[in-house]
């Protein structure tokens, strides 16, 4: 099993000195990868109709995935990097493919493109993208984004996306593993008919339920679950006894990564212990404790 550590964006600060040190901890320490949540705006919650459920507000930093992993390659030279995940609807797709690009190549083939669907539909509104077809929009997206990687040139044509004779350059000079996150049977019936793999938010036995939910589904589409890869994780507020038996519950299920995050944020809203850790040196010793407990 791999171990990736989540980075505690909203908690770590601005100072690129404690970015960098972080992520050089968590290579030494062993981790395989480092996960890179996204959300380029914050929202208001009051007076929200719909409600607006999310964990996140106007006060949460998130640094912007694609250029903290331009960043962070260039101070690493093993660990690898995944966004976990890319709000891809409300991005525009051969831009992604580009940025998504250049990652991989920086780092030298390091790079993991996780997508989703999101739930900030103030978010989609800021950046002018439709909240309603954002389902549609992600299915299309994901073809684009292969054939701009696959392509010199390419000439595109559907519903959502007209690309007349043009690519991008630098390709990346191998496909990108594309994963979906997400928790709905829409997003794991995409996962089986798109996706490389799957990370999951969580962990425990509804995960690992769902996780059996999507293997039917690759199953059903003609696909060899045991070629498709899956991630679980853990709120290490939990404590180490409880994400030890996460990821031995997790191992057992055929999961292949486990990451662990070690931010307090969104606790209260998930009703989950917080961890409650204060300083970068705090944060590097989570991942210290952690890694020693499990692997």
């Amino acid at each position: 099993m791999k171990f990736g550590a989540v980075l505690p964006t909203c908690e770590i600060g601005v100072d690129p000195i404690a970015i960098r040190d972080w992520a050089q901890a968590a290579e030494s320490l062993g981790y395989s990868h480092i996960v890179a949540y996204d959300h380029v705006l914050g929202a208001e919650h009051s007076g929200r109709e719909p409600a607006f459920w999310g964990p996140y507000n106007e006060r949460d930093d998130f640094h912007e995935p694609f250029v903290l992993f331009g960043y962070l390659a260039g101070v690493t030279t093993t660990i690898e990097f995944e966004t976990g995940i890319i709000v891809l609807p409300q991005r525009q797709a051969a831009l992604v493919a580009k940025q998504a690009a250049q990652v991989d190549l920086l780092s030298g083939g390091r790079f993991r493109l996780g997508v989703g669907s999101g739930w900030n539909y103030v978010e989609y509104e800021s950046l002018g993208a439709d909240w309603g077809r954002r389902g549609a929009m992600l299915d299309d997206q994901i073809a684009v984004i292969r054939s701009l990687w696959d392509n010199d040139v390419l000439d595109y044509t559907s519903d959502l996306h007209r690309i007349d004779r043009a690519g991008i350059r630098p390709r990346p000079q191998r496909r990108i593993p594309i994963w979906f996150g997400g928790y709905k049977p829409a997003a794991l019936r995409r996962a089986a008919r798109l996706g490389d793999g799957f990370t999951f938010g969580d962990s425990g036995p509804e995960t690992v339920a769902l996780a059996e939910t999507l293997r039917a589904m690759l199953r059903d589409v003609g696909r060899d679950p045991t070629d498709f890869a899956l991630e679980a994780e853990a709120n290490y507020g939990i404590g180490l006894d409880a994400c030890a038996a996460r990821v031995a519950e997790a191992r057992d299920a055929g999961f292949s990564h486990f990451a662990v995050d070690c931010q307090s944020t969104t606790c209260g809203w998930s009703g989950s212990p917080a961890a409650n850790l204060g300083s970068p040196a705090e944060h590097i010793a989570a991942l210290e404790a952690f890694i020693g407990s499990v692997a």
